[in-house]
């Protein structure tokens, strides 16, 4: 009696605290207040006690299991009655939800838990049969497959397995969760869904609102896709979220979609439907955020478009959609994101557009459109984001005037000539983060200061147009820095050195000269890259460059440079491509020195310079990655990536490394190098010696030039095993000997010269050799045999036929890239074909960062619960 009178007094003076508290206080309070009453009355039961120990035994703790900077191991204060006393309540552990009037376990939030291991049904997870809410998202569950046991937690509710590294079928014991409101496998790109599919997932789910499926935070490009199809939708469905993005969920999209009336998400960017749009989207009047970019609809018009009034976000970009943008689009006064590049509209931007009074953000890029430029402030909204690329325009839009909270302004690739005005100089200065004036015919700035007044840019491209007089300089805060391809001249300021977190600085093709400042230096912590090619540097390099470590890239080519070889850069450790053909450099290349390796080493040019003496053995044994003969899955490129977080997502900025060397006797260029070439140009030196047997090792060889140079002693018959050369040119030299049949190995060989040398005897016949024209022996009087005039004296014997292993190497490759590869070398023929046909830079890339949490502009918006 007297103890239920203490407890009484007790509650009561509780309620009068309560009522005196703000509403913070009330709300800590109210939970102090439920875990007194957890204490008091809901001890967890034992069976589900052991069930949870049984489960945190069955992995490891990892900090590298999960991604969110805050994870921390939710599971480790989970105590056995004999570790914690016979008072330990499981229902008080972290992240346990029990039931108060029953003690059971309904809930399990152990989202970023640090868990690591396998998970099969055998786990006492599935013990817990009274769950409600189970969350494992982001942690690391080592690629086993979701338990069939999964269906024993009939009573779920919310299921999250958001980025946990699942994979295989989805379970068919998943349909029969039939209380599932929430369900979350997003992120899991091993998942495949087949039997089930989405059909079943629907139909048998009938009280689902939100599904996730997509595929927005890991890159696919080592990883299969989620395959799947889209089924007929039911009247009755409840679906809010559809969300696929970055699948491979293919077919057309089902008129039934329609009847999807509470959809208010739907995300199929990035997969690979086909078929036309229905017009049965004009249905779905809820929806506030839709997303059809980059699939392979027919061409079609926006017929659809237009009853979606609460739209909010709006993306068909990359979609063949054709005919004019209508006017009904007016209706959406709630946009604020509005993107249709990269498709084939038509006719003038309606005027009616412009009332849209909540648009922030606005991308009509690579249409036929006619820009009206001359609106006026009262008529067009503020906007944080623009991107008019490729539009035609032949000035600068004069709404931009009015424009002062914008972030990106993107106009690349059109036809704007003469200075940039002075007005541009006055808009967003305090806020512009993205800048691209590329390819246009922009001939200078309308005023004499040469220190860009945006404080806040991080990207900067005003490549590729006439810009004269002495370099820009962009603001400390810049990132990527590319001015290449003007008539820019002069030295470079050091106030270009003040830019401590750039990672790309371009500055190649222009007229600038004097000596490469040693303060680069102070970019040491952050350049990948840096270009200073074809212009008219001279001196020497400045050996603070060795400081730089992160550097990848490095072209210095045609210039005026007067240096010995730099073998101090052999220390940076991720070098992969150095450019210094067609300077001034000169001397032997020196002892190789123990530190000294260039460990990555991809692609290196030394042409056309004034080196002496021996080849460099001892380098060509060092160097690595030239050994490696890994294929690629797929065809990529060397690249360097920026990120920039920008109005509360990241935003990738690929860079690709270029080059130009000599390939087939002619200097070409290469937009793009694809990421397993590997090459070595000694060419137009003055070398002396024969060539190392070693050289023979470094099997990864794509291309290998030591043309005119004063070489002799035989072709070491090692050659033969860089199976994988592409172009090998020997000539002008003094070889001689015979040409070893071990040659006819390298069955990708594409182009061969060794002629202008005193090689002697028969040419090998068969495979590649059969291919190559007198050209590529002439100057040698002492060579015979076909495909020269002269016969031999006596028949050779055939050389012996390599073996079939060998010969099927080739099976690697995706041969519907090998057409321009069949004259000139597979890899070297699609770097060809790559700049032969492509022109237009990709200045905004979609991506999937590899397990890190990073939010879509949907989520960003509040619709990840």
């Amino acid at each position: 009696m007297g103890s239920a009178f203490c407890l009484l007094v007790f509650m009561f003076m509780r309620v009068l605290l309560l009522l005196s508290l703000t509403p913070f206080n009330l709300m800590v309070a109210m939970s102090s207040s439920t875990s007194f009453f957890s204490m008091q009355h809901s001890l967890c039961h034992d069976s589900e006690k052991s069930a949870l120990l049984q489960f945190k035994q069955s992995f490891l703790i990892d900090e590298h299991a999960s991604t969110d900077p805050s994870a921390y191991p939710k599971v480790e204060i989970w105590k056995s009655n004999e570790e914690e006393g016979e008072g330990s309540d499981c229902c008080l552990w972290d992240g346990v939800e029990c039931d108060k009037e029953t003690g059971h376990v309904i809930g399990l939030h152990l989202a970023s838990s640090c868990l690591y291991g396998s998970i099969n049904s055998s786990n006492g997870l599935f013990n817990l049969v009274h769950l409600r809410r189970l969350d494992l998202s982001d942690n690391h569950f080592n690629y086993s497959k979701i338990p069939f046991a999964v269906g024993e937690l009939s009573g779920l509710r919310s299921l999250n397995l958001w980025n946990s590294l699942f994979s295989g079928q989805i379970p068919s014991e998943l349909l029969a969760l039939s209380e599932l409101v929430f369900l979350d496998l997003s992120a899991n790109s091993l998942l495949q869904l087949q039997k089930p599919g989405l059909r079943d997932l629907v139909q048998s789910l009938t009280h689902l609102k939100q599904l996730r499926l997509n595929q927005n935070y890991l890159s696919v490009r080592n990883n299969p896709d989620l395959i799947g199809y889209l089924p007929e939708f039911e009247e009755a469905s409840p679906l809010k979220m559809l969300l696929l993005s970055g699948t491979s969920f293919s077919g057309e999209l089902p008129t039934s979609i329609g009847r999807l009336g509470s959809l208010t998400a739907l995300d199929i960017s990035s997969c690979e439907f086909t078929g036309k749009i229905p017009h049965s989207l004009a249905n779905l009047t809820e929806l506030t955020h839709l997303f059809l970019s980059e699939n392979n609809f027919s061409v079609g018009t926006l017929s659809w478009l237009g009853q979606q009034t609460k739209l909010i976000s709006l993306s068909l970009r990359h979609k063949n959609v054709k005919g004019e943008i209508p006017s009904s689009l007016a209706n959406m006064s709630q946009l604020t994101s509005f993107t249709l590049s990269k498709n084939q509209l038509s006719g003038q931007i309606p005027s009616c557009l412009m009332n849209l009074t909540h648009l922030t953000s606005f991308f009509l890029s690579e249409n036929s459109l006619e820009v009206e430029l001359h609106f006026t402030n009262a008529t067009f909204p503020k906007l944080k984001t623009l991107g008019l690329n490729d539009c035609n325009l032949t000035e600068f839009p004069d709404f931009l005037r009015y424009q002062d909270e914008l972030e990106w302004l993107s106009l690349f690739e059109n036809k704007i000539h003469g200075p940039i005005p002075k007005w541009m100089w006055n808009i967003s200065k305090e806020t512009l983060e993205v800048l691209d004036l590329s390819r246009n015919f922009l001939t200078g700035f309308d005023q004499h200061s040469v220190v860009l007044p945006w404080s806040r840019l991080h990207y900067v491209r005003l490549d590729s147009n006439m810009l004269q007089g002495p370099l820009p300089i962009p603001p400390p805060s810049t990132i990527q820095y590319s001015v290449s391809g003007n008539k820019l001249r002069g030295e470079i300021p050091p106030l270009l050195c003040n830019m401590a977190s750039l990672m790309l600085l371009d500055l190649s093709s222009n007229n600038l000269n004097g000596r490469i400042p040693p303060c680069l230096a102070n970019l040491s912590k952050s350049l990948l890259v840096l270009d200073l090619g074809s212009n008219d540097f001279n001196g020497q390099l400045p050996r603070s460059l060795a400081n730089c470590m992160m550097l990848e890239h490095l072209v210095l080519g045609n210039n005026q440079i007067d240096d010995i070889f730099p073998f101090w850069l052999g220390a940076l450790p991720h070098l992969k491509v150095l450019i210094l053909g067609s300077n001034k450099f000169h001397g032997e290349m020196g002892s190789w020195h123990t530190n000294i390796r260039f460990p990555k080493l991809c692609v290196i040019d030394l042409s056309d310079n004034e080196f002496t003496g021996d080849l460099p053995s001892k380098y060509f044994q060092n160097w690595d990655t030239m050994k490696l003969t890994n294929v690629s899955n797929g065809l990529w490129y060397l690249q360097a990536n920026t990120r920039i977080e920008m109005q509360g997502y990241t935003t990738n900025f690929p860079y690709n490394y270029s080059m130009t060397i000599t390939n087939k006797g002619m200097q070409r260029f290469y937009e793009k190098i694809p990421d397993i070439f590997k090459a070595i140009d000694f060419s137009c030196n003055n070398f002396i010696g024969q060539i190392p047997t070693y050289i023979g090792k470094l099997q990864g060889l794509h291309l290998l030039n030591l043309g005119d140079n004063n070489l002799s002693g035989p072709i070491p018959s090692s050659l033969g095993n860089l199976t994988q050369l592409e172009s090998l040119d020997l000539s002008k030299n003094k070889l001689s000997g015979e040409i070893p049949w071990q040659l006819t190995r390298m069955t990708f060989l594409g182009f061969f010269n060794v002629s202008n040398n005193h090689l002697t005897g028969p040419i090998p016949q068969g495979k590649q050799f059969a291919t190559f024209s007198n050209a590529s022996f002439d100057g040698n009087p002492g060579l015979c045999g076909t495909p020269l005039s002269r016969a031999c004296r006596s028949p050779e014997a055939r050389p012996p036929t390599p073996s079939s292993s060998k010969q099927g190497s080739a099976s690697k490759f995706d041969w519907k890239f090998a057409i321009m590869g069949c004259g000139s070398g597979l890899v070297i023929g699609i770097s060809i074909g790559y700049s032969l046909t492509s022109w237009k830079h990709e200045w905004f890339v979609r991506t999937f960062g590899n397990r890190q949490r990073k939010w879509t502009r949907i989520e960003r918006m509040g619709l990840r619960s």
